[in-house]
């Protein structure tokens, strides 16, 4: 007996070392990357125009980055905060600890007027942060590193023209087991990536802005643990809370109960250009449970071009049915 006893408790001690040791690995083990890229961006006006338009207009970047007034339809940005960094995503509106988005203006000690080039693409399309760290998905770089070679290095130069504000942001804290977890999102990229062009592969197109704008993240069920569920990709149901209230996600599938599966082309662009050329001050105060964070405002600024290569991609969607109640707390808690 005794000497049953002894081996189990030699078994135990074994299984004691093993676990402190894949906790020590975890710890000290940083994310799968690759040294950034020693390229200098040359900024040309080509490229910083292109830049405003993918940070303003397609990937939402200043959407998380800035200030915003709460109260208004679609959360506009408060003017003079663009870049400051943003929301603080807590416990509350159901993070594993808190993530705070970053001062990404050019002001060298509290933003990025630090971080070289490569740096600021490796964070964008990778994952990785200047000092070699995992950033939080909320950032959605999984999404991101679709984007071309040549659209990264025009947001680039977009954001070394923003005006520099001294602002510093936490930098949040992830608690255990997510903090480890997290270490094995980023990846690195294996080559140069390019974008279909419009002309010679339209869906293809389509396809790389839906991606780019992140689409699927915010229009796709999650599960209790925050992941994606599987098939049921853009069918909406993602439910949203935060100072904005709570919100539900649409099914962008063309199921014929949706929007998508009924609505032309031109109705999806004009329902999105509706909110074209509003600024902060003219978007009109949310009606009591009806505030979003759909950026409206943002996608209004993308060309007619555009909008119909994402509407023509959306279109081949697996129709999937998914009645959704997009403002359950509006008094009359319908679409």
């Amino acid at each position: 007996m005794k000497a049953v006893l002894k081996i189990s408790a030699a078994l135990v001690a074994l299984v004691l070392v093993v676990v402190l040791g894949a906790l020590t690995w975890l710890t000290l083990r940083k994310p799968a990357q690759r040294p950034p890229s020693t390229e200098v961006v040359e900024r040309t006006p080509e490229r910083v125009a292109r830049g405003e338009y993918i940070v303003h207009h397609l990937a939402g970047c200043l959407g998380c980055h800035s200030d915003y007034i709460a109260d208004r339809y679609g959360m506009p940005l408060k003017p003079g905060t663009e870049g400051q960094g943003g929301y603080v995503f807590d416990e509350k509106v159901g993070f594993p600890g808190t993530v705070c988005a970053q001062n990404i203006t050019p002001d060298a000690e509290t933003g990025v007027g630090a971080w070289t080039d490569g740096e600021l693409m490796r964070a964008i399309r990778e994952g990785v942060a200047k000092n070699g760290r995992a950033l939080f998905p909320m950032m959605p770089y999984t999404y991101y590193r679709a984007m071309s070679d040549e659209d990264v290095k025009s947001v680039v130069a977009y954001l070394r023209a923003l005006q520099p504000i001294k602002h510093q942001v936490p930098l949040g804290k992830i608690k255990f087991p997510v903090n480890l977890m997290i270490k094995f999102v980023p990846k690195p990229l294996e080559g140069p990536v390019t974008a279909p062009g419009d002309a010679s592969d339209h869906l293809g197109y389509g396809k790389y802005l839906v991606t780019v704008g992140g689409c699927m993240e915010c229009h796709t069920q999650h599960d209790d643990k925050g992941q994606l569920v599987p098939g049921r990709e853009f069918a909406g149901g993602f439910v949203m809370e935060g100072p904005w209230g709570k919100v539900v996600s649409a099914n962008l599938t063309p199921h014929p109960d949706t929007f998508m599966g009924q609505a032309t082309k031109e109705a999806f662009v004009a329902r999105i250009k509706a909110f074209a050329g509003m600024g902060a001050d003219d978007v009109p105060v949310a009606d009591p449970g009806r505030n979003t964070i759909m950026p409206w405002r943002d996608f209004a600024g993308l060309t007619v071009k555009d909008l119909e290569a994402i509407y023509d991609y959306l279109k081949t969607l697996k129709p999937i049915e998914n009645k959704i109640v997009p403002f359950p707390d509006a008094r009359d808690a319908k679409g």
